[in-house]
Parts: C-alpha cells; sequence; structure tokens
C-alpha cells in the first residue's frame, strides 16, 4: 500500500462544515486571508479554491447570492470577466502555465459542486501536469501549500486594487 500525505486535509475533515453558501462574505476583511480571499471588487471578488484541482487555482465570484449567468447584472457581469482577464494575467506571470482552464458550470448536471452561487474556475495547466499519480492513482499533487500560494498572489492583487483597475 502507498501513503501519500495531505495533512492540510484533516481541517476539512474534522472541521465544522458551513451552514450557509462559503461564497457570502461578510463585509468586513478580517477573515480574508483565512477564506483565501485575494481581490475585493465592486460587484464581484476572487478568492483561491481550498480543495484545488491544480496549484494556482482561483475563482471568480459575484457578491450577490445567483446561481444564473443571465440574471447578473450588466456591471456585474462586465467587472466579472475583467477580474477573469487580470487573473489570467497574474497567473501567468506568477506561475508560467502552458494553458489556463476558465469554466463555469451552471447546474448541478454541468457539475457545480454550489449550484447556488454562481463562480468561475481559473485552473493553470502545464503540459504533462497529468502525471502517473493522476492517470495511475486518480491522484493529484499539488505542490505548494496553499498559504505559500496565497502570499506569492496577495501583492499582485493588492497593487491591481491601488490602481483600481480590474
Amino acid at each position: 500500500m502507498e501513503t501519500l500525505w495531505a495533512p492540510w486535509r484533516i481541517d476539512y475533515i474534522l472541521g465544522p462544515k458551513p451552514d450557509s453558501c462559503v461564497f457570502c462574505l461578510p463585509e468586513h476583511t478580517g477573515e480574508d486571508e483565512a477564506r483565501l480571499i485575494l481581490y475585493r471588487g465592486r460587484y464581484n471578488f476572487v478568492i483561491m479554491n481550498k480543495f484545488p484541482y491544480n496549484n494556482g487555482h482561483l475563482m471568480v465570484t459575484p457578491y450577490r447570492h445567483v446561481m444564473d449567468l443571465a440574471a447578473l447584472a450588466p456591471e456585474e457581469a462586465h467587472e466579472c470577466m475583467d477580474l477573469i482577464q487580470s487573473c489570467v494575467r497574474i497567473l501567468k506571470g506568477r506561475f508560467n502555465p502552458q494553458g489556463i482552464n476558465v469554466g463555469l458550470n451552471l447546474g448541478e448536471a454541468a457539475g457545480a459542486g454550489i449550484r447556488e452561487h454562481l463562480h468561475f474556475h481559473l485552473v493553470p495547466r502545464w503540459n504533462g501536469d497529468s502525471s502517473f499519480m493522476a492517470v495511475m492513482n486518480e491522484t493529484r499533487v499539488i505542490p505548494e501549500h496553499l498559504s505559500s500560494t496565497y502570499k506569492a498572489l496577495k501583492p499582485h492583487f493588492d497593487r491591481l486594487a491601488a490602481d483600481g483597475d480590474a
């Protein structure tokens, strides 16, 4: 038997499960680092995925609890796309991926894990990143701890906020 150590998973396994939507944020920013929130815009925010598919997995999410893309107001949709573009630039600059998956799963049948609150995924990809672990054992290896990734990305998003430009 092979053992894969992932000690950070114990927090999820033993920790309390939220009663409310994980994407509905408090207005205060005191929990931003713990929640892995990198950026707060006017209508949307950028958050790291706590259970990433790959290193640097980000999500862009509207503040408003909405599940239908067509229900976004024009200003929400425009800022969302602006943030997706900014995330692509930041991910390319920090991780130098050879590709980035950008996606939205609308509804449970489409694969949405949290279908009630719209969120776009950005997943950096590298040629060959589906290693033998993913192919043979259906296991992914994330090479950097979430807190290290957060600390590396946060200054880029702070500059974005200072420039007032998503």
